[in-house]
């Protein structure tokens, strides 16, 4: 027997399991650079990928617009935007730059949250020169063209009338665009709600291909990329960070294909081959990812690429701050079934989804096919019912469950941290 060790807030929950027993980890742990992170942008920066130099760009620009994180993406700013500042000043040094934070469908970031992400020199230097993104003030946003898929591509102002438009950002696996980064700084960045929940809409997330770590033929992805070419997005410096959000890998230049080198260079440590079992054990990451239920089908999306058909996941999460957002909740406790939900997405109207249907629609594809057991915290337990699922406060009692359920000789596999890991053939 072998114990492993599944993250669950600030802690494990531990499980003795036979040896023989896949695990499925990433190699995120050897993501590790001996150089400071600054250091590591620069190079990139000197070495852009199919792109002009960034002060090449800034040669007769007045003014440029740097699209940047918001408070929900832990991205080392400060090791980006003093290299870009000063590229785009080499090229011409009364060039006008504006910050413009790319919120997407979150709320606006605080002043305090800037400062934490800019660190307090740059702050100061750019406070009056910095704009929060608002997707949904129609005021503030432009429609500049349509998307392939057929909604109306519409962004921020600010970046629409930039003479320049570059970004900023970081690579990670996502659960339906594939991966975070590059052209995700438009699309949902800086578009009006309409066009990010056109993006987001019921065909589209249903689609095999909105999958974590897939782009080709995701039509998510596709329909972003599209946004950022109309946006005229001409350059962008991407990083890759490693677990303790120190920047490891850096990639700068065109939007495209720079942005595809930082996702193959990260994939050859997240990518993982199925081991298809009866009964998967997967987790949310542990903090801060695993604190609400609507962050959860990260997690349960791993578990989902490698479980058989009508098999059992145990996804441990605390939720120890609810659900996470209103309408996440209501979709699915409100719902008749998983499967009722599921179904209405697929049939509602591209530009009629609903603010926050895609996390909930992936959810309710995951509950609606698979037995799913939850361990939560306690003061949880209703929630974690009304969202259509098995509710336990151990993983040992989940696990008993599991193996009511699928017999003594069910197949098992374990995900210890199912937000790194990208599960595909």
């Amino acid at each position: 027997m072998k114990t492993v060790n599944f993250l669950y807030g600030r802690t494990t929950f531990d499980l003795e399991v036979p040896d023989d027993t896949p695990v499925l980890t990433s190699n995120v742990d050897a993501l590790k650079s001996d150089k400071d992170g600054y250091e590591i942008v620069k190079e990139a920066m000197d070495h852009p990928i199919d792109s002009p130099h960034l002060y090449e760009l800034a040669k007769g620009k007045p003014d440029c617009t740097i699209i940047i994180s918001d408070h929900t993406r832990p991205v080392p700013s400060q090791d980006i935007l003093p290299h870009m500042i000063r590229e785009l000043r080499c090229g011409n040094p009364d060039i006008k730059i504006t910050l413009l934070v790319a919120t997407g469908f979150h709320r606006p970031t605080t002043v305090e949250e800037l400062k934490g992400k800019l660190g307090d020199a740059l702050y100061e230097e750019f406070k009056d020169n910095i704009i929060v993104h608002d997707a949904h003030d129609p005021s503030k946003n432009i429609k500049i063209g349509n998307l392939p898929s057929g909604p109306d591509c519409i962004i921020d102002k600010v970046a629409y009338n930039a003479s320049l438009l570059v970004s900023e950002g970081f690579i990670e696996a996502h659960f339906f665009a594939g991966f975070s980064g590059g052209r995700k700084s438009v699309l949902p960045g800086i578009c009006d709600a309409v066009t990010v929940m056109g993006n987001h809409c019921g065909e589209f997330i249903a689609s095999p291909y909105a999958r974590t770590g897939i782009l080709d033929k995701n039509p998510i992805h596709e329909d972003m990329v599209a946004a950022a070419e109309m946006a005229k997005l001409a350059f962008i410096c991407n990083v890759v960070i490693d677990e303790d959000k120190k920047t490891v890998a850096a990639f700068a230049g065109n939007f495209k294909t720079a942005h595809r080198k930082g996702v193959d260079f990260l994939s050859d440590y997240c990518a993982v081959k199925p081991a298809p079992a009866d009964i998967v054990i997967t987790t949310n990451g542990g903090y801060p990812l695993d604190q609400n239920a609507y962050q959860c089908p990260k997690g349960m999306s791993a578990a989902e690429a490698t479980v058989n058909d009508g098999g059992v996941i145990i996804m441990l999460a605390t939720c120890q701050d609810g659900h996470g957002g209103e309408s996440y909740y209501h979709s699915i406790a409100d719902a008749e079934s998983a499967d009722a939900f599921f179904q209405q997405c697929l049939h509602t109207p591209q530009v009629e989804t609903l603010p926050d249907q895609w996390c909930a629609q992936i959810w309710c594809r995951i509950v609606r096919k698979y037995k799913v057991l939850f361990v939560a915290d306690k003061a949880q337990e209703q929630l974690i019912r009304d969202l259509k699922v098995e509710y336990f406060e151990t993983l040992d009692e989940a696990y008993a469950r599991a193996r009511e359920l699928k017999g003594p000789d069910a197949t098992l596999t374990c995900i210890p941290n199912g937000v790194s890991v990208v599960v595909k053939d």
